[in-house]
């Protein structure tokens, strides 16, 4: 079933399947993929293993399942508490950090015996497989379509924004079971557009067609991967706080480290990102506790990691214009002590990130802007 984006795809789950008071575990939330369930006076339980959350690691899959909480929730809870088990294969929030096909078979095992259905969030899929295929025993023999079989093999439903698997602007929902494709299928027409387009073009439909085939030539899928671990390995050298290992979708800075004087209530992730664009042009994306939504009663709860997220799509940057980045972060990490908070001057209740308004606390965006002139002065 297509539909016009990742998130509607996310909607159209959450309006078939999430009823008020359930709960819904994940290995890691993603911002529109928690919104739509707690829209639904539901509740996402994080299931990420505890060696996920570190910043610093030499962990191969840090986006594992933690199939023993899984089965200890449901054995609190009871299984019909659970609308369903969300997996996001490559951990968008904290790192692009994949997880295992074994771990996979573990954790959709554990809703087979259970009788709980099992989605898969595909839309970083491309570099997991990668990750896959070059770090875990068993798999290297594997082509990339074997892998992407096996994993299919898993799962009850798997949905993907196009915009990351399958290079076009759309989504997708795939399912085997025609009474699951039948519970979903009037929402389409409803909130997309006719069943077969989904509010997708076809000349857009065609060009995520071939985008899915060339996610099954390693060759096209490595570059991602390699640029990233290029840009982490280069920065960790250089002194600056990235998470390690290298993940997928882009180099992740972790703001903690480096603005440690910086509480969380002032948004390090945001000020850093804010930090960088000021210094070079170069635009990352605040992951943290900006992304994060305050509970009902207005409580703003912090985000597990402040990062910025400097993606990296394949086939869109050359090297140089990465080496240039790495230079660039060199700079307000040397004047890490000038970049100071911000604090929201226009804050919507719902996904914030996207259109909220902040300002910086007190004159550090100035005086960063006389350091970097005095530093470089006529060469800008």
């Amino acid at each position: 079933m297509p539909a016009h984006q990742g998130r509607a795809a996310e909607h159209i789950l959450a309006q078939a399947f999430v009823k008020p008071g359930q709960i819904v575990p994940m290995n890691y939330h993603f911002t529109t993929s928690k919104a739509h369930v707690t829209a639904k006076d539901a509740e996402v339980v994080e299931l990420i293993r505890p060696e996920g959350l570190k910043v610093t690691s030499d962990e191969h899959f840090k986006g594992n399942f933690d199939v023993d909480a899984l089965r200890a929730l449901i054995a609190e809870r009871g299984a019909d508490a659970l609308s369903y088990v969300r997996i996001e294969a490559g951990t968008n929030l904290i790192g692009g950090q994949p997880l295992s096909l074994a771990n996979i078979r573990e954790a959709t095992a554990v809703c087979r015996e259970h009788g709980i259905m099992s989605v898969l969030d595909a839309s970083l899929l491309a570099d997991n497989l990668y990750f896959i295929k070059t770090r875990e025993e068993g798999c290297r023999e594997m082509s990339i379509a074997e892998i992407t079989r096996a994993i299919a093999d898993c799962f009850d439903v798997i949905h993907f924004s196009a915009r990351k698997l399958g290079f076009g602007r759309g989504g997708g929902i795939c399912v085997r079971d025609r009474g699951l494709y039948e519970q979903m299928r009037g929402l389409i027409p409803m909130y997309e557009g006719f069943l077969t387009y989904g509010g997708v073009s076809v000349r857009e439909m065609e060009a995520i067609t071939v985008g899915l085939d060339e996610t099954m030539d390693e060759d096209m899928i490595n570059q991602g991967p390699q640029f990233i671990a290029h840009m982490v390995s280069e920065l960790d050298a250089r002194g600056i706080p990235v998470i390690t290992p290298a993940g997928g979708l882009g180099a992740h800075l972790d703001a903690m480290r480096f603005l440690d004087h910086l509480p969380q209530e002032r948004y390090p992730a945001g000020a850093l990102a804010s930090a960088l664009y000021i210094a070079s042009g170069v635009r990352g994306m605040e992951r943290g506790t900006l992304s994060e939504q305050r509970a009902p009663d207005g409580t703003e709860p912090m985000a597990d990691m402040e990062l910025v997220r400097l993606a990296l799509p394949r086939r869109v940057f050359t090297l140089s214009q990465v080496n240039y980045a790495i230079d660039r972060i060199s700079w307000p990490h040397a004047h890490r002590r000038m970049i100071g908070g911000l604090r929201f001057i226009e804050e919507p209740e719902i996904l914030r990130f996207f259109y909220g308004r902040l300002e910086p606390i007190g004159g550090w965006v100035d005086d960063l802007v006389a350091q970097f002139r005095a530093d470089f002065g006529a060469s800008l």
